[in-house]
């Protein structure tokens, strides 16, 4: 599953998204793309694991939770609002219970028009994901001067400076969040879960 973060006018995120999207598929994966702004996910009043009984939720949330709940691995795309997590990507994940995300490896995309790659946002999402037991791995994608490293159509662009190395860092980025994703599935299957 991949979770784009921005609902921001004028995002950058939607070229990283797809830019990640076709790493996976180039690997034969199924990919289940979140686009918050497609979502359109109410601001937080109740969330599905406070609906009793938990079919009495709304069905839109019964079935992401489903898609999220049978993923073998998170993939969070995020850019930095004032340093930090975006409140649709907050908003989203509060939606739902640890339990659901639990289990399975994330491994966290940033970016941003700056030299920064929106690095310190994905700090706070290693915390996020962690406790909801999502374990990030420890190879995190940042993406500096985005604008420059990937074009509008998610391709890299190979003839910037940012853009030169934008394929092998994905894949390194994906290789390792693929051996994680198989290691805590084989756990899920022989174990189930704590």
């Amino acid at each position: 599953m991949v979770i784009l973060g921005s609902t921001r006018e004028g995002r950058l995120g939607e070229r990283v998204g797809k830019f990640v999207v076709s790493g996976l598929k180039e690997r034969n994966l199924q990919v289940d793309f979140i686009d918050p702004m497609e979502v359109q996910l109410p601001m937080l009043e109740k969330p599905l694991h406070f609906h009793r009984p938990a079919d009495t939720a709304p069905q839109q949330l019964q079935d992401l939770n489903k898609q999220i709940k049978d993923s073998d691995a998170i993939i969070v795309v995020s850019c930095e609002y004032n340093h930090s997590i975006p409140p649709a990507l907050a908003n989203f994940v509060d939606h739902f219970p640890g339990s659901s995300f639990g289990g399975k490896p994330s491994g966290i995309v940033t970016y941003s028009p700056s030299f920064v790659g929106g690095a310190r946002a994905g700090i706070q999402l290693r915390s996020l994901l962690g406790e909801l037991g999502c374990i990030s791995t420890s190879n995190m994608l940042t993406i500096p001067k985005v604008h420059n490293a990937i074009n509008q159509d998610g391709t890299p662009n190979t003839e910037s400076e940012e853009g030169s190395h934008m394929s092998s860092a994905l894949k390194k980025f994906l290789d390792q969040l693929g051996w994680w994703a198989s290691a805590a599935k084989n756990q899920r299957e022989q174990h189930g879960m704590w």
